[in-house]
């Protein structure tokens, strides 16, 4: 496997550890008075979503994890997995429902999202940043109530409820932010 020297290290690389794939979140250079430079840096582990601080010094060597993305979608879930389909394979691939239910909140069926893969086996996906959903459910404005920034709940077409501004009315598509759950802006099809 091809190693990467530290001097190399920078955010997006992605390196063995311990015998685990990590992503590398933040590098930072630093250089005390005496002694070898340092790169202080942020890993997030790729199969259990840990976070890791570690410190390299000037010419260590990590081995380059074999990490390839697909675009692929969302098929089904069954009782305990959800179901991708991978675009360039058209090979059906299985992820564990409790390691992903945060990102599946707002993905119908047939949405894209990206595959990764660590030595052809799919670890995890990423959602759009991203969707378009319509609600399906939101109590009525009340009348006047237009001043400020006035919220109410509403359920989208997943059945996730989100809190949207008052102006928003059931059938309404909505722009949603996938990561934090919140509404972007009103969507007029």
């Amino acid at each position: 496997m091809p190693t990467i020297n530290a001097s190399d290290f920078k955010k997006g690389v992605k390196v063995i550890v311990e015998g685990d794939p990590y992503e590398m979140l933040e590098c930072n250079f630093v250089k005390p008075g005496k002694g070898q430079a340092l790169y202080k840096t942020k890993l997030r582990n790729l199969l259990k979503g840990t976070l890791l601080d570690r410190t390299f010094k000037s010419g260590e060597q990590l081995e380059e994890a074999d990490i390839r993305r697909s675009r692929g979608s969302y098929s089904y879930r069954d009782g305990t997995s959800y179901y991708f389909l991978d675009s360039d394979t058209f090979e059906q691939y299985a992820l564990p429902a409790e390691t992903i239910d945060n990102y599946m909140r707002f993905l119908l069926e047939g949405s894209e999202v990206d595959l990764l893969f660590w030595n052809d086996q799919l670890i995890t996906m990423n959602p759009p940043q991203h969707v378009v959903l319509e609600v399906t459910y939101t109590e009525p404005a009340a009348r006047g109530n237009t001043a400020t920034n006035v919220t109410k709940g509403a359920t989208v077409e997943t059945g996730v409820d989100v809190q949207v501004p008052a102006f928003i009315e059931q059938g309404n598509r909505i722009k949603i932010d996938v990561e934090s759950g919140s509404y972007i802006e009103r969507v007029n099809i």
